[in-house]
């Protein structure tokens, strides 16, 4: 194996040396029972102190990691590293390392930065337990969020559900390494196709959205005699929406529905008393008249696709969901 001590790094050389043999073992490049240079060829391959080699031997000793012999030299000890090393299926975590080294290079992140990200990821681990992780992947933030937030209320601890949109994914190497790195990824149906595209590493399932308790409960206090626009971002939404509208405001005779895009639009904002629009379509609410009432159509996760779909696979994974007291629903997200 090559010793290479690179001076430009903000590392201590000790470190570095340290980091190269450890590395080594844990890889395979330095397998039980080699020799390691003498402290003062070390010195001079890598053009340190040899009391720096000195440190660096010692403390991998007291880690079990290599012996030295008196009168023969220093030799790597058949310790668990070297095992794991010559292990087959140890293979996938080297090169999940190597991806990782990479993703942070790209992502400007120094090599002490990344070291002491994962140093603290560790120790947040081992200090909760294991935890199934979950990725909601939606269209818009804020909504997703708040999917994420009901997915995780009902999963309760042993679950962490971590929000991603589809933009993000696209865009951020890092979302899309998050996503990838998940145990679960959930999204709506006719984004399947595209979000299994997006995580070819991550077993993604579809589950069922509906109105939220907020949604149901604004549009239930409505006037009979209101005057409803409903307004979606995407077109095929449209109908899902309005359909939606009248199931929960019944009393309500007076709907009508549109895109962004509509022509027309603006008239049939002018004459509503209320608009209801998509998440993902709050740019309407700078187009408003004075005195006109919005309210978001948002949905929630189906808490029962939730235990049909989703805890089975938790629970494969040898994780005991612990439901958490669904929250209460806050009062009606509306715009005066």
């Amino acid at each position: 194996m090559e010793f290479f001590i690179d001076r430009e790094l903000p590392v201590p050389l000790r470190a570095q040396l340290q980091g190269l043999i450890e590395y080594g073992i844990a890889c395979g490049e330095l397998t039980a029972g080699e020799m390691l240079p003498s402290v003062r060829e070390m010195a001079e391959k890598v053009g340190v102190a040899p009391m720096t080699v000195s440190q660096v031997y010692a403390d991998l000793k007291a880690a079990g990691l290599i012996d030295a012999r008196p009168g023969s030299g220093t030799f790597v000890t058949d310790s668990l590293q070297t095992r794991l090393a010559n292990r087959a299926d140890a293979s996938g975590i080297h090169r999940h390392i190597d991806q990782l080294i990479d993703e942070s290079h790209a992502l400007g992140i120094r090599s002490t930065e990344l070291v002491s990200l994962i140093t603290s990821r560790v120790f947040y681990r081992e200090s909760v337990g294991p935890r199934f992780r979950i990725v909601m992947i939606g269209l818009f933030p804020e909504a997703t969020a708040s999917y994420a937030r009901f997915i995780a209320a009902r999963l309760g601890r042993g679950v962490t559900v971590e929000p991603l949109t589809v933009a993000a994914i696209e865009r951020e190497p890092l979302a899309k390494a998050r996503a990838n790195s998940a145990d679960l990824a959930i999204t709506f149906a006719n984004r399947h196709r595209e979000v299994t595209g997006l995580v070819a590493n991550t077993k993604v399932v579809t589950i069922s959205f509906t109105p939220s308790e907020e949604t149901r409960l604004a549009l239930a206090s409505l006037d009979s005699l209101t005057s409803i626009t409903v307004v979606s971002r995407f077109p095929d939404f449209l109908p899902i929406m309005k359909s939606g509208v009248q199931r929960f405001a019944p009393h309500v005779s007076e709907i009508a529905a549109a895109t962004l895009e509509t022509p027309g639009l603006e008239a049939l904002l002018a004459t509503a008393s209320v608009v209801i629009y998509a998440s993902g379509a709050e740019s309407i609410l700078s187009r408003l008249a004075e005195g006109t009432q919005a309210i978001e159509f948002r949905h929630a996760p189906d808490t029962a696709d939730i235990e049909r779909v989703v805890v089975p696979i938790i629970r494969a994974a040898g994780v005991q969901p612990q439901p958490a007291e669904t929250p209460t629903p806050k009062r009606p997200a509306t715009i005066d």
